[in-house]
C-alpha cells in the first residue's frame, strides 16, 4: 500500500469518532425503545431493531478488526469472522430457542440459517470479485481472479466435509440431536488447525480500526472490550423484538413471512462484514476479503447448525429441530450451494466467471420461487459441481492432507 493510499486508508482521530458515534447513534432508538418496554407496530419494529443490529454489528467487526493488533495469523482471521457474524447467531438462535414453545418458529430458524449461508456465497463472494476487478481496472493492471494464500486450503477441507454431512438433515428432515455432536467439535478441530498454521503476519487495517490500532496499548484494548460488549448488549437486546416484527411485518403486510426471514435478517446483521470484505478488495487485498468470508460460511455451515437443536432443546422443545417440506428443500439447496463453492476454490483461486456463475444461479432463485425450481437448482448445483471436480481432482489429495497435515505450498502463489 502507497503513502498516499495509505493515509486515506486511516481516517483522523476525529474522523474514527464520528464513524463510531454516528453507528452508536444508530443503536440509541433500539436501546431505548427496548429499555422503555414501549410496543411499536411491525413495520416500525422491523426498522428501528434491525437499524440496531445493523450498527451493533458494524461496531463489533471494528472491534474484531482492532483485536488483531494484539494477535495475527490465520486464527485471528478465523475468530474476526466468527465475531462479525455474531448477529447473525443472536437472531437465528432467538428463532430456534422460541420454536421450542411455538411450533410454527422453527420454520423461521432454517429460514434464517439457510438465507445467511447462500448470501455469503452467492453474493458475498461476486461483490469481492467485482470489487478487485475494479481496483485493478482503476489501477490500469490486467484483470485477474483471486488467488487464496495455501493455509486457506484448510477452510476448504473442513467446509468440504461440512457440505457432505450437511446432505443428512434434508435426508432425515430434521435437525437431529446427533449434529452438535459433530459440527461443534469439527469447528473447534477447525480452529486449531487454523491457529496451528497461523504464519503470525499482520496485515494492515484500514478504516476505524486502523486508527483504534494506533492507540496504547492499553486504551485500545480498553475501547475494544467496550466496543465488545456494548455491541452485544445492543445485539441481544434487539434479536427477540427484530425477529418476531419480521413474523408479524409480514403477516400485516401480507408478504411471505419465510422470504422476510431469509434474506432480510441476513442481510442487515451481515451487511458490515460484506461491506469489509469488499473495502479489503478495494484496496488490492481481495485474498484477505475473499478468506474472511470463506471463514464466515465455515463458521455457520458448522457452529451455527450445531447450535440450533441446542437452542430448540433449551427453549422446551425436543432434541431435534423438525424440517418441513418447504425448509427440507431450503437446506437441500444450500448444502449443493456448498458443494459448488467448495469445487470452485479446491485450487485456491476464484475467476471471474466463477463468480457470476454463483451470482446468477443465487438471482435464479428469486425468478423460479417455486418448490420444484428449488429441487431444479439443487441438481443444478451438483451437475456442475460434480462436472468442475473432473478438472480439479488432483487438488483432492492436498486437500485431504489438510484437515490433519502439513500446508503445502502453492508453487502458482
Amino acid at each position: 500500500m502507497g503513502d498516499e493510499e495509505r493515509r486515506t486508508a486511516v481516517p483522523s482521530a476525529a474522523a474514527a469518532a464520528v464513524r463510531i458515534g454516528a453507528a452508536c447513534a444508530g443503536a440509541l432508538p433500539a436501546v431505548a425503545v427496548r429499555l422503555s418496554g414501549t410496543g411499536l407496530a411491525p413495520g416500525w419494529a422491523v426498522a428501528v431493531f434491525g437499524l440496531g443490529v445493523l450498527s451493533a454489528a458494524l461496531l463489533l467487526m471494528w472491534a474484531a478488526e482492532t483485536a488483531r493488533a494484539d494477535m495475527a495469523g490465520a486464527l485471528a482471521l478465523a475468530l474476526l469472522a466468527f465475531i462479525a457474524v455474531l448477529p447473525e447467531y443472536a437472531v437465528d438462535l432467538y428463532f430456534a430457542y422460541a420454536a421450542g414453545s411455538d411450533p410454527s418458529y422453527a420454520a423461521y430458524a432454517a429460514a434464517n440459517m439457510t438465507g445467511a449461508n447462500r448470501l455469503l456465497v452467492g453474493v458475498g463472494w461476486p461483490l469481492v470479485a467485482l470489487a478487485a476487478a475494479l481496483a485493478l481496472r482503476r489501477r490500469g493492471a490486467p484483470p485477474a481472479g483471486i488467488t487464496l494464500e495455501p493455509h486457506r486450503r484448510i477452510d476448504v477441507a473442513f467446509l468440504a466435509v461440512a457440505a457432505v454431512l450437511a446432505f443428512v438433515m434434508p435426508l432425515t428432515r430434521e435437525i437431529a440431536w446427533y449434529v452438535p455432536l459433530v459440527l461443534i467439535p469439527w469447528y473447534g478441530y477447525y480452529l486449531y488447525r487454523i491457529g496451528k498454521c497461523s504464519s503470525g503476519e499482520m496485515e494492515e487495517l484500514i478504516g476505524v480500526p486502523a486508527r483504534l490500532a494506533a492507540l496504547p496499548r492499553t486504551t485500545r484494548r480498553v475501547t475494544t472490550a467496550t466496543l465488545f460488549a456494548g455491541a452485544a448488549a445492543v445485539v441481544f437486546a434487539c434479536a427477540e423484538p427484530f425477529a418476531d416484527g419480521l413474523v408479524e411485518a409480514g403477516a400485516s403486510l401480507g408478504i411471505d413471512r419465510f422470504v422476510l426471514v431469509q434474506w432480510l435478517a441476513p442481510l442487515a446483521s451481515e451487511a458490515p462484514e460484506l461491506l469489509v470484505a469488499v473495502v479489503f478488495a478495494w484496496r488490492l487485498r481481495a485474498g484477505d476479503g475473499l478468506g474472511a468470508l470463506l471463514s464466515s460460511k465455515v463458521n455457520q455451515w458448522t457452529l451455527l447448525v450445531g447450535c440450533l437443536p441446542l437452542a430448540h432443546a433449551a427453549g422446551g422443545g425436543g432434541a431435534a429441530l423438525p424440517l418441513v417440506t418447504r425448509q427440507v428443500d431450503e437446506v437441500a439447496l444450500t448444502a449443493a450451494q456448498t458443494v459448488l463453492a467448495v469445487v470452485v476454490l479446491l485450487d485456491l483461486r476464484f475467476a471471474r466467471w466463477q463468480a457470476g456463475c454463483l451470482f446468477v444461479l443465487f438471482a435464479v432463485q428469486f425468478a423460479l420461487p417455486g418448490e420444484s425450481a428449488r429441487l431444479v437448482l439443487t441438481y443444478v448445483y451438483l451437475g456442475l459441481a460434480a462436472l468442475l471436480l473432473t478438472t480439479r481432482l488432483r487438488e483432492l489429495p492436498a486437500t485431504a492432507r489438510a484437515l490433519g497435515g502439513r500446508i503445502e505450498e502453492d508453487p502458482h502463489y
